[in-house]
């Protein structure tokens, strides 16, 4: 139907910034340099600014951001790094990929973001790091993270794939912990056109580990010093995501608008996303729960909204990855069958919010 309403318009993002994409485009075709070139320098540059961060080392994933903060940190075969299962499936594999076991944990009721009173149960001695994530553009609660890592002399690596330009206690996250990880998937808050990804950290001495790995070990006469792999970020999209960084703040503050528009209008129907205190909320996506969730987004798109499901099934129970929670998962396994995600991008219409809205109090009429 003509009058459908999806969970994200990327060709609406690009057609409002089109000039200044074409024009990033064709600098870097008259450039002819286009891996490691200006653009990455730059952008690098400009995201740590923006992060307030000393150090950006762009990447071609967030996946592989994950997986080179750890091997920064020597984390390998044998050893252990907590986690949650309420993420995407790439918080987990990067973690597999160093050849370290992720631990999962359960998740708090409230942010769906770690829960830091089940780390202690977690803990055991061949516990390296923690990777909290702040999911859904909420912060995890990163004080007690960082007090429970620091008396145990574990490592914390941010996961920040869908939290650009989220603050816990005033400052961004990506440096609170020893390095963050953040990925410029498309759809992510800041996004590229094809993959990418950053680490990020306030160590010199880790972010030189860390450009040593993304590209063979090599030295500056290309020769690798140690082994690395190819986890570059191309000029191109280095280019693209400098145009978007531009507009982030704008676009975050409207995706606060049209969740305080939902907020408003369906405060005493559905379990509702919560901003904790001394934080700010990105809205990477607008997560609500409801006991009947498959039959209302059934519903939902009888009407013509599109709704998704983040994440169906918690990484636990999927057949690739059973056996890593040492502990039953309560909240997690609860969440996963109630969380539904209302479409929401900064072009999204109030208008199309309150359809939404219209249809989701329709159906619990």
């Amino acid at each position: 139907m003509s009058d459908e309403i999806f969970p994200i318009d990327l060709k609406a993002q690009t057609l409002s910034i089109q000039p200044e994409i074409d024009t990033a485009i064709a600098r870097v075709f008259a450039s002819g340099q286009f891996i490691l070139g200006a653009e990455v320098e730059a952008f690098e540059h400009e995201f740590a600014e923006y992060c307030g961060v000393a150090h950006a080392i762009g990447m071609d994933s967030g996946t592989s951001a994950i997986e080179l903060s750890l091997l920064a940190c020597g984390i390998g075969a044998g050893d252990e790094v907590i986690t949650v299962s309420n993420t995407a499936v790439a918080t987990v594999a990067a973690i597999e990929l160093t050849g370290a076991k992720p631990v999962l944990v359960d998740i708090d009721s409230q942010t769906l973001t770690l829960d830091p009173s089940k780390l202690e149960a977690a803990l055991t001695s061949h516990t390296r790091a923690v990777v909290p994530v702040h999911l859904y553009g909420c912060p995890a609660d990163m004080n007690p993270i960082l007090d429970f890592a620091r008396a145990h002399q574990l490592f914390v690596i941010e996961d920040c794939a869908q939290a650009h330009g989220a603050q816990y206690h005033g400052k961004p996250v990506g440096g609170l912990g020893h390095l963050s990880a953040f990925s410029f998937y498309p759809t992510k808050n800041l996004g590229a056109y094809g993959d990418g990804g950053a680490v990020l950290t306030n160590d010199l001495a880790l972010a030189e580990q860390v450009r040593l790995l993304r590209q063979y070990g090599w030295d500056a006469n290309r020769v690798s010093q140690q082994k690395g792999m190819n986890a570059r970020l191309d000029e191109m999209q280095a280019a693209i995501l400098r145009v978007k960084l531009r507009r982030l703040e704008t676009w975050n503050d409207r995706r606060r608008e049209l969740a305080a528009l939902y907020q408003s209008l369906l405060a005493d129907v559905l379990t509702l996303p919560v901003e904790p205190p001394e934080t700010r909320h990105v809205f990477h996506q607008f997560v609500v729960r409801h006991p009947r969730r498959d039959t209302l987004r059934n519903y939902l798109l009888e009407h013509g909204i599109h709704a998704q499901i983040h994440y169906p099934v918690p990484i636990h129970l999927q057949p690739a990855y059973r056996g890593l929670a040492l502990h039953s998962l309560p909240v997690t396994e609860s969440a996963a069958d109630q969380i539904l995600s209302l479409p929401l991008y900064p072009e999204l219409r109030n208008e199309d919010v309150k359809r939404v809205c219209q249809m989701v109090l329709s159906f619990d009429s």
